[in-house]
C-alpha cells in the first residue's frame, strides 16, 4: 500500500506581475524609476567625497564612487537592468516642484513572478533620508506595490549579517528573521554571511499594512516632524509583529 507523503497546498494563482514605470506616491516621498537625470543630485549626497560618505558603501556590492562620471555609468546600467527595477526616492518635504530631488534609491530584485517572490535590495539612503519618515515610507510604498499591485506573496530582505542597521530596520518594519546563510557570498574580497528576512502577503493583509499606515499618518507627527508614537507601539496591538 502506497502512503501519500505530505505536500504543500496547491497554488492556483495567476503569476505575479513585473514592475512598471508607475510612480508610487507617498506623503513625504515618491518613488519613481531611477534614471540618469537623478545621478548628479544623488552623487552630491552619496558620492565618496569624504569618509562618512564612503561608509555608505561598506555593505554594498558596488562602489564607493569618487567621480561623477563613474557614478553616472552605474546609474545608467542600473536603470537599464533587465533583472532589477531601481526606484529613485524623491523628496517631497518642500512643496515647491523645483525642490523635488532624489535623496536615495532602492530596488525590487530577484523578481520571480511564477513563484510570487521578490526582494527589496540595493538600498542606498543618503543622510537626508536616513532615520526620517521618508525612509519608512519608501519601504511601505514598495511593499504595498509588491503585494497589492504586482500580486507577489513573499517579499524578502537580505543583508550582510554584520550590517546591524539593516537588520534592525528589517525587524522594525515587520520582516521576520529566517536565519543566517553562512559563507553565502564574497563581496569586495570579503566573506559575507547573509541575514535572511521575509514578509508575507497574509501578514501584510492581516495587520502589517495597517500598522505602517497608522505610523505614517500625518496625525502621528508633531509640528517639528518628530513622532508621537513609535512604530512598535502600533505593532504591539497587531497579531503579526
Amino acid at each position: 500500500m502506497t502512503v501519500a507523503r505530505p505536500r504543500g497546498p496547491i497554488v492556483n494563482l495567476t503569476p505575479a506581475l513585473l514592475p512598471s514605470q508607475k510612480v508610487l506616491t507617498g506623503r513625504t516621498i515618491d518613488l519613481e524609476k531611477l534614471e540618469l537625470k537623478h545621478a548628479k543630485d544623488l552623487f552630491n549626497l552619496v558620492g565618496a567625497t569624504d569618509a562618512m560618505k564612503t561608509s555608505f558603501w561598506d555593505y554594498m556590492p558596488d562602489g564607493p564612487y569618487t567621480k561623477l562620471d563613474e557614478f553616472e555609468q552605474k546609474i545608467t546600467a542600473a536603470s537599464a537592468s533587465p533583472d532589477m527595477f531601481f526606484f529613485a526616492v524623491i523628496d517631497k518635504r518642500n512643496s515647491k516642484p523645483t525642490f523635488r530631488k532624489p535623496i536615495g534609491y532602492l530596488t525590487l530584485m530577484r523578481i520571480t513572478p511564477e513563484h510570487f517572490t521578490v526582494e527589496i535590495g540595493h538600498v542606498m539612503f543618503s543622510s537626508s533620508l536616513q532615520r526620517t519618515t521618508g525612509a519608512t515610507e519608501a519601504i511601505f510604498l514598495l511593499a504595498r506595490h509588491a503585494f497589492e499591485d504586482l500580486k507577489f506573496r513573499r517579499l524578502e530582505w537580505k543583508c550582510d549579517s554584520l550590517n546591524a542597521p539593516s537588520r534592525n530596520a528589517a525587524s522594525r518594519l515587520g520582516f521576520t528573521f529566517e536565519g543566517i546563510f553562512k559563507h553565502h557570498m564574497v563581496i569586495k574580497g570579503r566573506s559575507r554571511d547573509t541575514a535572511w528576512f521575509a514578509m508575507l502577503r497574509d501578514e501584510w493583509d492581516k495587520g502589517l499594512k495597517g500598522v505602517m499606515e497608522q505610523w505614517l499618518d500625518e496625525g502621528n507627527f508633531k509640528e517639528d516632524g518628530s513622532q508621537k508614537k513609535d512604530l512598535k507601539d502600533f505593532k504591539a496591538k497587531c497579531k503579526h509583529k
